[in-house]
This record gives C-alpha cells, structure tokens and sequence, in this order.
C-alpha cells in the first residue's frame, strides 16, 4: 500500500500546485481504488494529504497570488458546515456518497469548460477592488456549500472552489490558484477535525502520501505560474470530468 499512495501522492499534489485544486477530487478515489483503503479511512487521509500539499503550494505565491480577506471569509463559513457535512456522512451509504461526488464533479468540469461571458465581478472589479455588498454574500454562500461538501466527502473543496472563485466572485485565475490553496488548507483542517470522533487513518499510507504530494506541489507550483490562465481552467474541467466519470462507473459497478 506504500508505494501505491506515495505514486498517487505524486500526481495530487503536482494538481494542487498547478490549478489550486482537482487534488481532492483524485485523492479519495485514488484510495480507495488505487490503494486499497475504505472510504471511512479514505476520508480522513484525503483532508491530511490535500491540506499539507496545498499549504506547500501556496508558498510560491504568497506574495501575489492570495486574495486573504476572501480566503479568511470563505474558509471561516466552511469551517461551521465541515460539521454538519461530517454528520450527514455518517448516514449514508458510501455508495450513494460517491455517486453524489461524480454527479458534482459533472457540473463543475461542465461550468469551468464553458466560456467565460464577463470580465471581473463583485469581487475583483475590472479596475480593482472589491465591492463588498454583493461580494460578501457570494463569499459566504460559497464557502458554507464548500464546506459542507467537505465534510461530507472528504475533499479540500478545490474542485468546486476553483469555479466558484473565476466564474461566480470574477477572481482571474492567477489569483484563484493561491487562494483556493490557502482556503483547501483551512476547509480540511476543518473537516479533519469533523471526522475525529470516528477517525481511521493509516498514518503509514498517509504519510507516504503525503510527502510526495508536498514535494510534487512545491515543484507543480512554480511552474504553474508560467501557464496561461485559459490553459488552466480547460485542462481543469476536462480533468474533472474524466475523473467524475470514472468515480461514478465504480460506484455503480462495486
């Protein structure tokens, strides 16, 4: 199983660092079909891996790729629904669980390969600046929905960040990157700390995991300054379909 996850390690973190989220998305799948873990286990080791990579690729750009005042705002309204996702898990089967993640992962690859109609928004104005009568609410909804999907599937939420930050608060998607990150870090902190009455956890696994995602992050990040931010969101969405078509087979087949 060592070797397995440090393999998948590998290409969830070098996600993370290039388009600031889709780490997730591969993470638990990864686990449970690729190494072998439940999904009971699979979750928790996700938040571990997603959040220690994603606060490693963010270091590249925290100078000028962090919009801090919507990170803080967005991971401090997830924090609150990372709890209640977490105990609405525990009632489902996981069956229905992982279809519910590929049904979502659809409409997100779906949304990010659409063009994009507007310039800026509420919360990046074409001029600079935020608007924070409409961007406020955006903010807020927007992390409340991530986090609570969170805890319920055991994912940093960069998959649906990613889009809600470019095509609902306008962010472009240089800033998107380093924002998502340090919003993924807080979100599976948060959902981590949800799944601690019941954790099972593989730390072995985990720590594999973990360490090649961080190094594959660190390195996924510098280069993913230098891609154009168009490149970026296609190679996203069509990322997230693949994965979310191969997620809603196995669910339906195991």
């Amino acid at each position: 199983m060592i070797l397995p996850a440090a393999a998948f390690g590998l290409i969830v973190g070098a996600l993370l660092g290039l388009v600031g989220g889709g780490g997730s998305i591969l993470a638990v799948p990864a686990l449970v079909y690729g190494v072998g873990l439940p999904l009971a286990a699979a979750i928790p080791t996700s938040l571990v891996v997603v959040g220690a990579s994603s606060a490693v690729a963010v270091l590249p750009r925290l100078r000028t790729g962090v919009n801090w005042r919507l990170a803080l705002i967005i991971g401090a309204a997830g924090t609150v629904t990372a709890y209640l996702g977490a105990a609405v898990n525990r009632l489902l089967d996981p069956k229905i669980l992982l279809l519910v993640f590929a049904v979502i992962m659809v409409f997100a690859g779906i949304r990010m390969l659409m063009p994009s109609t507007t310039a800026g928004g509420a919360c990046a104005l074409p001029g600079g600046g935020i608007n924070w009568r409409s961007c406020l609410p955006k903010a807020i909804a927007t992390g409340a929905v991530v986090g609570f999907l969170t805890g319920l599937l055991g994912v940093g939420g960069g998959f649906l960040i990613v889009p809600a930050l470019t095509l609902v608060l306008g962010l472009p998607m240089a800033l998107t990157v380093g924002t998502s990150l340090v919003i993924i870090v807080i979100n599976s902190a948060a959902g981590f700390a949800a799944h601690l009455g019941d954790l099972q956890i593989d730390w072995a696994v985990t720590a594999a995991f973990a360490v090649t995602a961080m190094a594959a992050s660190l390195v996924a990040g510098r280069i993913g300054r230098r891609i154009p931010d168009t490149a970026l969101k296609r190679g996203f969405g069509i990322l997230v379909l693949v994965i979310a078509a191969y997620v809603a087979i196995q669910a339906i087949l195991s």
